[in-house]
């Protein structure tokens, strides 16, 4: 009986919503637009802080997975249904729709005790059961196809591709995932996060390969972001599945220098490096293989050591859990890190080594530069690039081979 009665109800009231809306209120299309555009910025940078700790190793792949699947449903169902909407109505139009907001739920209930069944509210009729609750994958689907052809309408909308190319992938439709990422790196061609994520679906829209174009896209997103830690992560795993295991290291090696000591991410990592070191004949040495054959002038390793300590009016400032960033970058070069090194506040003052090893792309490292600037960064929310509110440090122009660099941050 309850079940029927609410959807009696609520079949009156959607009756109700297109009879009336029409009278009270009209909104342009517009409003609509920047709705939903408000709604995207907003699920845009929840899904970033996601992927930030996913790199940062405070989640896991499956806490990743789950939390973005699930912004994503909540954007879709947000921005599924632009109904237009009206401004306010002369007050003729109000008293009406209160006329017909009282009449109709009346009229309707008379009219089924007249013509209906009412003995089938007795409980002992019911025999059927209550519609169950939540998106079903049907209803997610429909919401993909609005989102779509939405943006048949709005092809200049980026975020939307974004979002589209990112719901298609959640459906395992990998095809259309690429070809949505295709239309949002045309509008945005030099975002690093948007080239690796369009690498990503396309390798899985041709069986999980990553050479050709996925691969091209990861290069170009390394060019743009060096510490990229998922382009660092496929261009390891590109190099591993070409036989190409001393630069799958390499990779990978530069990746683990960004994550937290003991997370599970970094576990997961050292395991490929591993294993790649293992197949490349020179386990237990990634060292000295990788610098032999990732980087032949590393014979005599450029090097620069010193101290790092935060300054006692910043003490306060800072989480014993923060992370600190100790980089090195060319004088007179490009602003990319020549090296880079991840340690907490926690273990602040401490003694630090950059050395060819934590080179961040290939043909750029220390050895190749005279001088660099030493810089150390403390980060809250745990990612390489600089953020509002992180607290630095610099040194002076320094020889590369210098041991004595002090940094106060």
């Amino acid at each position: 009986m309850t079940t029927f009665v609410l959807l009696a109800a609520a079949l009156i009231a959607i009756a109700l919503l297109f009879v009336l809306l029409p009278l009270l209120r009209q909104r342009s299309n517009a409003t609509d637009i920047s709705s939903d555009r408000v709604n995207i910025n907003i699920y845009r940078d929840q899904l970033r802080e996601l992927d930030e700790d996913l790199a940062a190793g405070t989640i896991d792949q499956a806490r990743h997975a789950e939390a973005r699947s699930e912004l994503e449903r909540r954007l879709l169902d947000d921005t599924a249904d632009s109904s237009v909407n009206a401004a306010p109505a002369p007050r003729s139009g109000k008293l009406t729709a209160a006329f017909l907001a009282a009449t109709i739920p009346l009229a309707a209930t008379g009219l089924y005790l007249v013509v209906g069944t009412p003995d089938g509210l007795k409980p002992e009729q019911v025999t059927g059961s209550g519609a169950g609750h939540g998106i079903t994958p049907q209803q997610v689907e429909q919401m993909v196809d609005k989102l779509a052809a939405r943006l048949q309408a709005s092809p200049e909308d980026s975020e939307g591709w974004v979002m589209l190319g990112r719901s298609y992938a959640m459906l395992d439709r990998f095809s259309e995932s690429a070809a949505a990422y295709a239309q949002a790196v045309a509008r945005v061609p030099d975002d690093a996060q948007l080239l690796v994520d369009y690498a990503d679906v396309l390798a899985m829209s041709q069986g999980r390969r990553l050479a050709g174009e996925p691969e091209k896209l990861v290069q170009r997103a390394l060019a743009i972001d060096p510490g990229n830690p998922k382009a660092l992560a496929l261009a390891g795993t590109a190099a591993y599945e070409q036989q190409q295991y001393a630069a799958a290291v390499a990779y990978w090696q530069k990746l683990l220098a960004l994550m937290p000591p003991g997370s599970d991410i970094a576990n997961s990592v050292q395991s490929n490096i591993a294993e790649a070191q293992s197949l490349a004949g020179g386990a237990g040495k990634p060292d000295a293989m990788t610098k032999k054959e990732v980087q032949p002038e590393a014979a005599t390793p450029g090097r620069v050591g010193g101290s790092v300590q935060i300054s006692g009016t910043l003490k306060t400032q800072a989480a014993p859990d923060d992370t600190v960033f100790i980089f090195a970058r060319a004088v007179d070069g490009p602003p990319a890190p020549l090296a880079i090194l991840r340690k907490r506040v926690a273990d602040l003052p401490l003694q630090f080594t950059l050395d060819d090893s934590m080179a961040m792309a290939p043909g750029m490292n220390l050895s190749t530069f005279g001088s660099v600037i030493i810089g150390a960064r403390i980060s809250k929310s745990r990612t390489a690039n600089r953020q509002p509110g992180d607290l630095e440090g610099f040194s002076n122009a320094v020889k590369v081979g210098a041991r004595d660099v002090a940094i106060v941050i």
